[in-house]
């Protein structure tokens, strides 16, 4: 199992309307709220260190 197939859970407290309308706007892309929230983080964290952000991250195995 590699370091990213590990989960760890994040509690989020969203307005219940754009909650809504997240879940709607999902399921309308055919995606998971869960999978667009992955998305915006990876993009998230590789906008402020850089493509190479999952070797700093992630790790190589070799450390």
């Amino acid at each position: 199992m590699t370091q990213e197939d590990r989960t760890a859970r994040l509690t989020v407290l969203i307005d219940p309307n754009k909650k809504a309308a997240f879940e709607r706007l999902c399921r309308a892309e055919d995606v998971t709220p869960s999978q667009v929230v992955r998305q915006l983080i990876r993009e998230f964290i590789e906008e402020r260190l850089g493509p190479d952000w999952r070797d700093e991250v992630l790790g190589d195995g070799k450390s």
